[in-house]
């Protein structure tokens, strides 16, 4: 039998199992939406296809009793292990009032669940950077023993809101932990003609911050550095920027068509790295899952999911006399 790496982090077998239960039931959400979408019935979807090893295993990572998370809006993997529902996520694609990060009133991928401490997200790429520094501001001025995490994608490590954000961490040696899930393409443009430094994780030194770069189709080698960072965080070592290299399996999003700008033979050759086959893999090594078991798994979360669309697409929509609601003051 391999060698249980899982184990040598500290994590057990029914944690592994989680892990992988975690990032198929955000696949298998991700793929639904598509087919709702492309059947005029959900009107935007953005994927987290390729990207659910880097989310679920940062997310496993955290104390999720007790952080906060300013996820960006691929990140379903991270906000279903903070407990956000499959029918949230999807009533949200709806538009529906159950959906809890807005009530209907937001384009899915805006994720916010206070519950949950997942921190409201707003439309411009990266303002979730700042908003995530300000709690870790908090955290730190009234001595309260959390670390913010936010992730976001290459393409906005480009956007002024994430180095000034950065900047302030780094001078106030904040708790927050900063994940860049680097899939490569700003929409449609390459990594190389959007970041000129040889990497993201090198930026951290001019921010007096420790910085790593990280495999994201492994969610255990995740798991390790942002506990890790954790760890340095709580201890009052201050913040930390982490890459993590991963793959775009779909379209930016559903109003994006990838075929313009990404070749056939690109798109065969990054299926290879899916995670989840990548993570299954590790897991049948270790004695873990067999194909019975993946079966048995795949079979229980699309039950899971068919539920969840029926109680999302039953649920009524928001009265349009609530409109106004949360806009001014009553």
């Amino acid at each position: 039998m391999a060698n249980k790496r899982h184990v040598a982090l500290g994590l057990t077998d029914d944690d592994v199992l989680e892990m992988y239960r975690t990032m198929v039931l955000a696949r298998k959400i991700d793929e639904r939406m598509w087919l709702l979408n492309r059947a005029g019935k959900m009107p935007f979807v953005i994927s987290c296809q390729g990207q659910e090893a880097a989310q679920v295993g940062a997310a496993f990572a955290l104390d999720r009793n007790v952080d906060y998370v300013a996820p960006y809006y691929r990140d379903v993997g991270v906000v279903l292990a903070f407990g956000m529902k499959a029918e949230e996520l999807i009533a949200s694609g709806f538009g529906k009032a159950m959906d809890p990060n807005s009530g209907g009133r937001q384009m899915p991928g805006h994720f916010g669940q206070k519950k949950n401490r997942i921190i409201t997200g707003s439309s411009p790429v990266a303002t979730q950077v700042p908003h995530a520094v300000g709690f870790a501001l908090a955290a730190k001025l009234e001595g309260k023993q959390f670390v913010t995490f936010t992730s976001l994608g290459d393409g906005s490590t480009n956007q002024g809101d994430f180095h000034e954000a950065l900047n302030f961490a780094g001078v106030h040696k904040l708790p927050v932990i900063t994940f860049v899930e680097n899939n490569r393409l700003a929409i449609s443009v390459p990594y190389d003609k959007q970041v000129a430094s040889e990497n993201i994780a090198i930026r951290a030194k001019a921010y007096g911050m420790k910085g790593y770069k990280v495999d994201g189709q492994d969610p255990l080698a995740v798991y390790e550095v942002v506990k890790l960072a954790r760890e340095r965080a709580i201890n009052g070592e201050g913040p930390t920027l982490i890459e993590a290299e991963t793959i775009r399996l779909t379209s930016h999003s559903s109003d994006d068509n990838q075929s313009v700008y990404r070749s056939e033979e690109e798109l065969e050759e990054i299926k290879k790295n899916d995670p989840i086959i990548l993570f299954g893999n590790y897991l049948k090594e270790v004695g873990l899952l067999d194909e019975e078991k993946i079966k048995a798994i795949d079979d229980e979360i699309n039950r899971q999911v068919n539920e969840a669309t029926e109680i999302a697409e039953k649920a009524p929509y928001p009265k349009p006399e609530t409109l106004y609601d949360y806009v001014y003051e009553q």
